[in-house]
């Protein structure tokens, strides 16, 4: 499985949309798990990092911060 290149701030989208109708999700936080926040009605989940890697589709918006 090839080792997708994120960061913090980054917009992605993931394989199942959320229940509130979006599918853009805002890396909030990083470390062994990822919190990400729903771009539509603000809701945040937290995921272990491997966990994330499988659900992870694509980086929408790539984050100006390096």
């Amino acid at each position: 499985m090839e080792m997708k290149e994120f960061g913090l701030n980054d917009i992605v989208e993931m394989k199942k949309g959320h229940p509130c109708g979006a599918n853009a999700w805002k890396i909030i936080r990083m470390g062994a798990d990822v919190r990400i926040k729903c771009e539509g009605c603000q809701h945040s989940v937290m995921l272990p990092r491997m966990e994330f890697n499988k659900k992870m589709k694509k980086i929408l918006i790539k984050s100006e911060t390096e």
